[in-house]
């Protein structure tokens, strides 16, 4: 068990290495510094960063609780066609993701013409990609020219790695059930207030935004929903930080 956690930590950190060399070079600086770190854009590499056997991958942010069977969502089918799926939210304000500059641009604005439905936002934080789809379609590329374009020639978005996928996915992602990213419990970009679950049922718990669980609770300060997140901190509870350490010693 000890050489198993050597190992799995040693291809943790390489791979954690190589992503963060990835998007050097293509980063713009965004509404909130933490977007802006390089490992914030491993998401879009995962076809590069992991073997080409494997042909589906189930995408995690670090900062939500699963409290479901989450074989559930990575037997998400996609369809004949998407290589992306994800609960998709459709009543928030689509414009709002994007610059003046974006809107005013016939070119860039009218990325949107075309796509197999309206397009709607969707948190990447939960993403079941098919990653042979992924790499036959071109679509890291197709995510770097938006970052490309994002650095060198206009400002037409200010929330980090989230924008490129809309403009490449919107509108083609195969939509989820919403309890699969109960999102935004970390509040905004900027104030990070608490937030309370959207109404329905509840299979994945998300502190999407700039409140996250730990720092409130390390805080003094947390949000009726962190007491959630306390049970499972490593860091909190008393000797796992060790017992975690001694694993890999």
């Amino acid at each position: 068990m000890r050489v198993l956690a050597v190992v799995l930590l040693a291809a943790a950190c390489a791979a954690a290495a190589a992503a963060a060399e990835l998007p050097e070079g293509k980063i713009s600086t965004s509404v909130r510094r933490a977007l802006d770190q390089p490992l914030n854009y491993a998401r879009i590499y995962l076809a590069d960063l992991l073997p080409r056997s494997v042909s589906r991958v189930l995408y995690l942010d670090s900062d939500l609780l699963v409290v479901d069977d989450v074989a559930r969502l990575w037997a998400t089918d996609l369809g004949p066609d998407a290589a992306l799926a994800a609960p998709e939210y459709c009543h928030a304000n689509f414009t709002s993701y994007f610059t003046d500059a974006f809107w005013s641009h016939p070119e860039y604005s009218s990325i949107f013409t075309n796509r197999a439905r309206v397009p709607c936002y969707f948190n990447t934080g939960v993403m079941v990609i098919d990653l042979d789809r992924w790499r036959d379609g071109g679509y890291t590329a197709k995510l770097e020219y938006w970052m490309e374009v994002q650095k060198q020639e206009a400002r037409i978005y200010e929330l980090g790695s989230l924008p490129p996928f809309l403009l490449v996915f919107a509108g083609e992602v195969k939509a989820v059930e919403h309890r699969w990213n109960q999102h935004g419990l970390g509040g905004d970009n900027v104030a990070g207030q608490c937030r309370e679950l959207h109404p329905g049922p509840v299979s994945l718990l998300h502190w999407s935004g700039k409140g996250k669980p730990w720092l409130r609770l390390d805080a003094g300060r947390p949000c009726p929903l962190d007491a959630l997140w306390a049970p499972y901190d490593l860091l909190r509870r008393r000797g796992a930080r060790d017992d975690l350490l001694a694993a890999v010693a």
